[in-house]
């Protein structure tokens, strides 16, 4: 796969490897033509987004086993697709994105000022 950058135009970094996620479970948000839902948001999930996620049907809360899936925690990174995220901001729910780890294919659908509205300032990033 050849490297895949942010929304700054710059090499993408790590979402999160604990728990494991991105499309290709790499850690990282990379996509590519085979990833349907854009899953290239790095966020830092809430309780109130993990609640508004699992009441429009997408339940990142409860463990499934034979996906290897722990279940999401308020404070786990994890990478959304772009149009949840959306979603999410349009309903005030909207979780904290961490920006040099989102894929800059997001910003097809989620316009730049939004995601920068809602940067997390992680130990990671300092």
């Amino acid at each position: 796969m050849e490297q895949q950058l942010n929304i700054f135009g710059e090499p993408l970094i790590a979402c999160s490897n604990n728990p494991l996620t991105g499309f290709f479970r790499d850690g990282c948000c990379n996509t590519d033509e085979t990833d349907s839902g854009v899953h290239t948001v790095c966020v830092e999930v809430t309780a109130e987004f993990l609640d508004f996620s699992y009441n429009v049907g997408n339940d990142l809360i409860t463990p499934v086993p034979e996906w290897d899936f722990k279940g999401l925690k308020p404070g786990d990174k994890w990478c959304l697709c772009a149009a949840r995220f959306l979603e999410a901001y349009e309903n005030n729910a909207a979780p904290k994105v961490v920006l040099e780890a989102t894929h800059e294919k997001t910003l097809e659908i989620v316009p730049m000022d939004v995601l920068i509205k809602h940067a997390s300032y992680s130990k990671q990033n300092q």
